[in-house]
């Protein structure tokens, strides 16, 4: 049986957060981390995700690209960020604030999947997780944001 939705849309188009204190405690503190790594670690291959190539072929012009664009596609990454650790704390967003849910919501799971190294293969949450994994915990959030992200492209494309 699956948990009761954690995010709907309300009769009035807000999007209804349905957290407990844990899960927002949660989502409270995960901003911080990649925040730190987007600041202090922009080399990190755990967020090779955020950053892909735009012209893998062509270095110069990835080079070029990479010099235009690169401090602006951070910024995104770190406003969406602020948003969801702003935010989590409250009942309901806008549609603004629940877009940006959804774009940190992406970003947490990409780095956290590079991370695990998570293929293009769903991983069945049952069968294919070894309770004696060390990575089990990491496994676990990266499902739950996953689930997460669902409820929101649920809620978001709902009228």
């Amino acid at each position: 049986m699956l948990p009761k939705p954690r995010i709907t849309r309300t009769r009035k188009g807000e999007i209804r957060l349905r957290l407990p204190a844990e899960e927002r405690a949660l989502l409270e503190g995960l901003p911080a981390q990649l925040r730190a790594l987007l600041q202090e670690e922009p080399d990190d291959p755990a967020l090779r995700r955020l950053f892909p190539p735009a012209y893998v072929e062509h270095p110069e012009n990835e080079s070029e690209y990479r010099r235009l664009m690169g401090d602006d596609l951070r910024q995104r990454h770190l406003s969406a960020l602020a948003v969801l650790e702003e935010t989590a704390g409250t009942d309901q967003l806008t549609e603004e604030q629940a877009h940006g849910w959804l774009a940190a919501l992406n970003d947490l799971r990409l780095v956290l999947g590079t991370r695990l190294d998570v293929g293009e293969e769903p991983i069945d949450d049952e069968g294919d997780i070894d309770p004696e994994d060390p990575e089990m915990a990491a496994l676990g959030l990266y499902h739950y944001l996953s689930w997460l992200q669902e409820q929101m492209v649920e809620a978001l494309s709902s009228s």
